[in-house]
């Protein structure tokens, strides 16, 4: 079963000006960052690419995590991507993903041994992380942790 996914945008002007985007639940403005010379209105391909392998790795490892039985206490992702810019060359070279598991307060070594391997499972069964594989580089640096009793 194929699933399409369809998005219209709106370019008027040159390489400074800025545009519009439209995907169903994704509406924004979008420019080239400052960082790369543009106006940095709205977001831009670079965010977009993080937030799209970014929030396949933390759906992806959610899934996996209730499919094994582990019912985090608390999930949360931190990314950051890398671009090199070479002779006015721009090349996206890596993503590190950075996952803090907290498990419940009653977790066992089996499930913290478990969540990590599962954290590191997660970015190779991604969809976006297969889409870009052998041209950026993905890594997974997760933390995993017990909640307190008296967090619960």
């Amino acid at each position: 079963m194929k699933h399409p996914f369809h998005l219209k945008a709106v370019w008027n002007g040159g390489r400074n000006s800025e545009g519009h985007i439209d995907a169903g639940g994704l509406k924004s403005v979008i420019s080239i960052p400052q960082e790369m010379g543009g106006p940095g209105t709205g977001t831009n391909p670079d965010e977009m690419l993080l937030g799209a392998a970014a929030t396949c790795y933390v759906i992806t490892l959610a899934a996996m995590l209730e499919r094994s039985d582990i019912t985090p206490h608390e999930l949360t992702l931190e990314s950051e991507a890398t671009v090199d810019v070479t002779n006015n060359i721009f090349t996206y070279e890596r993503i590190v993903h950075r996952p803090r598991i907290v498990l419940q307060a009653d977790a066992t070594e089996s499930d913290e041994v478990k969540a990590e391997r599962l954290a590191h499972k997660a970015e190779e069964s991604c969809m976006i992380s297969r889409a870009v594989a052998g041209n950026v580089t993905i890594e997974t640096e997760p933390v995993i942790v017990k909640a307190s009793v008296g967090s619960m």
